[in-house]
């Protein structure tokens, strides 16, 4: 602060009445030079505001203030007031404050730009000033610093209003001299129509594929085949469990996990597979480009390419009129392999938006598919699409589909996965293989395959999907060779299916309108949800470890042929997901002349539990909580008590999700805890709990006339799979014991001989 201020008088202390001086005995506190000056003796400023506030002192006006300011703080002396004065005014006297007050002051308003009365008294007894002094003081500084601020704020506004207005001209002369990059018409509103804006745009995005793919296939049609180098083992992201035992199981004491990361003497083809070249790339899209178009072809043409079979259910495809129809195609079929054609259409309850998301999303696709996508992954995007979606969208994929059997090889392949819009609205999705970029046998060629997704009212959507695989099945066990032959095993309609049951899955969960007259049904929408999540995280699991994945090495343990009991064994680690340890997973398959529906119904009923179930030991189950999920009364969520028979133990909590389509069905199940299903029912994170799952996977056995769908009531039979999960170290590093593997092969043996019992009389 410069020199010091001048103080004016204070207005409050004069007031209409005569009582001016009352309150402030014989010192006025107005004059800074003399402290003890007579009562009367007032400033003549004080006569204008005879009535005012303390409050209201007005502040100096910034003239008189920056005046005041270069002089130093200046006090009026001797001033005259009253009719008792000389009325000419008296030369004014000032004095300034010390450099030392003016200091002081100056630190203390750093600090508190607003002491209130005690700091101001305080201050003014270490100064030797009155308050009034240093109250006028502090708000003369705190009006300086506002103006100042104010200045300068103005200043910057003005600078930066200066610089908008330069702005504006500049982008208004650019926008009268612009033109459209893509079509080449001017800019200007009102100079063209949006719809002739709109097929400039699109004329030009045509002519630019045109161009491109005319070029690609000048230069590298006919161009012929190389070979890549093997893909080290390193270059390939682990997966976070890898299971597997020993295949010398025989006399050792324990059975040891494979250390090959893609299982014992398998995953050939993620072995041969390297890195994309520049020079892969622009042959990947013309081929990406031709599997489109030969895909829309076949979704559309009727006979004489597809062919209905007699009782109407399924439409297989004439290889005849095949290669007659597509004689380029992606070559001949190589020798050995059989070819599997197949196409369904549907309804499903799910916009088309997320359709193609679920698609080009490899998590979700892996995990609405779970019954039939084994894994899967992202080998390389090559474009992510255009104008915000996945038209477009090109990326080079790896997946291992499978039947929830151990009994039937998985299915592996190495293809490329294009997305596009087309001009009447509808996506197609298509997938083909890219076997001229693998050195490994073909096992499985993707022929062009995929879907077409049509936009219907209210939500839906109409799908049209076709399967085209050239395969070699003769590692298929004979129990399964009459499925997987007639198609039903990895076809279109096994595809469709599940399509359709997941759509209503996730449907039900979103629903609001929840019926609340039932017995059991959970209304929380937090609950539903998180129910729902634990439970698909459930079926995830339990379809992951059943199958012949090259991910796995079974183990035969015991039985002869298709009564063959395999095993399996995984370490569990820092996986909040499942209890840590050692665990061990057995699986038998084995036919039942009982139609798959019967099998299902009497699986998921709790009454008829105890007839197969060991564990609940005899004790009653009774259904807790359930969530409807599907059209169907079997596609639920429930959750069981076991009422044990034994008063000494506790009552056992049990996870169940039953669900069946056209295709196959599956009863899957798991201990919970009592605590933490609280805590999901209460709309809790559903993560955290640890699952074992344990289950059934029914399958129509492929003979009857109608293609053995799981709701007909005919006379076929079914194919059952039994898979157990159990726990049998809690510590990681343990070798599994002989003793526990006979275990687990007694406990799934008893309960296969209790579900044959159980179902006999039932047998045609």
């Amino acid at each position: 602060m410069p020199a010091g201020i001048m103080i004016p008088a204070m207005p409050s202390l004069i007031g209409r009445n005569n009582n001016v001086g009352g309150g402030f005995g014989s010192s006025s506190g107005l004059s800074l030079s003399q402290p003890n000056m007579m009562d009367g003796q007032l400033l003549p400023a004080l006569d204008m505001a005879p009535n005012t506030s303390e409050s209201d002192i007005p502040r100096i006006r910034d003239d008189d203030f920056d005046t005041a300011t270069k002089s130093g703080s200046e006090n009026q002396e001797n001033g005259a007031s009253g009719d008792d004065q000389d009325p000419r005014p008296k030369k004014k006297r000032y004095h300034r404050h010390t450099q030392h007050q003016i200091q002081e002051m100056e630190a203390f308003f750093k600090e508190c730009p607003h002491p209130d009365d005690k700091q101001r008294k305080e201050l003014s007894r270490e100064l030797g000033l009155e308050p009034l002094q240093v109250k006028f003081w502090f708000q003369n500084k705190r009006t300086q610093m506002k103006n100042q601020h104010e200045r300068h704020e103005n200043s910057h506004l003005r600078a930066d209003n200066e610089k908008l207005r330069a702005d504006n001209m500049r982008y208004r002369e650019a926008l009268s001299n612009a033109s459209c990059p893509n079509c080449g018409g001017p800019t200007a509103i009102g100079e063209m129509s949006f719809d002739e804006h709109h097929l400039r745009i699109e004329n030009a995005r045509l002519r630019e594929e045109i161009d491109r793919i005319s070029a690609i296939a000048a230069k590298y049609v006919g161009k012929p085949v190389v070979n890549y180098p093997l893909l080290s083992p390193s270059s390939v992201p682990p997966r976070p469990l890898e299971l597997g035992v020993g295949s010398g199981y025989g006399g050792q004491a324990g059975i040891g996990g494979s250390g090959d990361m893609y299982g014992s003497g398998a995953g050939d083809l993620l072995r041969s597979i390297s890195g994309l070249t520049e020079a892969d790339k622009p042959m990947i899209i013309e081929l990406a480009v031709a599997a489109m178009e030969e895909l829309v072809r076949m979704a559309q043409m009727g006979e004489p390419l597809w062919i209905t079979t007699l009782d109407g259910s399924t439409t297989v495809l004439n290889e005849d009129e095949y290669m007659r129809s597509f004689p380029r195609g992606i070559g001949p079929k190589p020798t050995g392999l059989k070819c599997e054609a197949s196409r369904e259409t549907a309804l499903v309850i799910m916009n088309h938006v997320n359709l193609v998301e679920i698609l080009m999303d490899v998590n979700q696709w892996s995990t609405v598919f779970s019954g039939i996508v084994s894994r899967a992954m992202t080998m390389e995007v090559l474009s992510t699409g255009v104008a915000g979606n996945y038209n477009g969208a090109l990326q080079v994929m790896t997946a291992e589909l499978q039947v929830p059997s151990p009994l039937v090889p998985t299915r592996e392949s190495y293809f490329v996965r294009y997305c596009k819009q087309h001009a009447d609205g509808t996506w197609a999705v298509v997938d083909v293989s890219l076997d001229h970029l693998s050195t490994a046998p073909v096992k499985c060629r993707r022929r062009p395959s995929g879907c077409l997704i049509q936009e219907m009212p209210n939500g839906y959507s109409k799908v049209t999907w076709i399967e085209h695989v050239e395969v070699d099945d003769r590692g298929v066990h004979s129990l399964y060779k009459q499925l997987v032959s007639s198609g039903h095993a990895f076809g279109a309609k096994r595809w469709v299916a599940a399509l359709d049951r997941q759509c209503e899955r996730l449907a039900s969960a979103m629903a609001s309108n929840i019926p609340t007259g039932d017995v059991g049904v959970i209304t929380n929408q937090d609950g539903r949800r998180s129910m729902l999540k634990l439970a698909e995280r459930m079926v995830i699991s339990f379809c992951a470890g059943v199958s012949a994945s090259t991910a796995h090495t079974w183990t035969t343990l015991s039985g002869t042929g298709a009564d063959d009991v395999r095993v399996m064994t995984r370490k569990s680690v820092d996986d909040p997901g499942r209890p840590p340890g050692i665990v061990l997973s057995a699986a038998t398959s084995f036919w039942l002349p009982v139609p798959p529906k019967r099998v299902f119904d009497f699986l998921r009923d709790e009454n008829s539990r105890s007839e197969w179930d060991i564990l609940s030991n005899g004790g009653a189950v009774q259904e807790m909580a359930h969530i409807a999920n599907g059209r169907d009364t079997g596609n639920c969520v429930s959750l069981l008590r076991v009422n044990s028979a034994n008063s000494s133990q506790s009552n056992m909590l049990i996870l169940q999700e039953s669900c069946t389509d056209s295709t196959g069905s599956f009863v899957i199940y798991a201990p919970v805890d009592i605590v933490a299903m609280n805590v999901v029912l209460n709309g809790g994170d559903p993560d955290y709990v640890a699952l074992l799952p344990s289950g059934f996977a029914i399958l129509p056995d492929g003979t009857t006339a109608h293609g053995g769908g799981i709701g007909e009531t005919g006379h076929g039979g079914s194919l059952l799979t039994v898979a157990f999960q159990i726990l049998v170290d809690s510590v990681p590093t343990a070798k599994l014991s002989l003793g526990s593997v006979a275990t687990v092969n007694n406990l799934i043996a008893c309960t296969v001989e209790r579900i044959k019992a159980s179902l006999s009389c039932e047998a045609p």
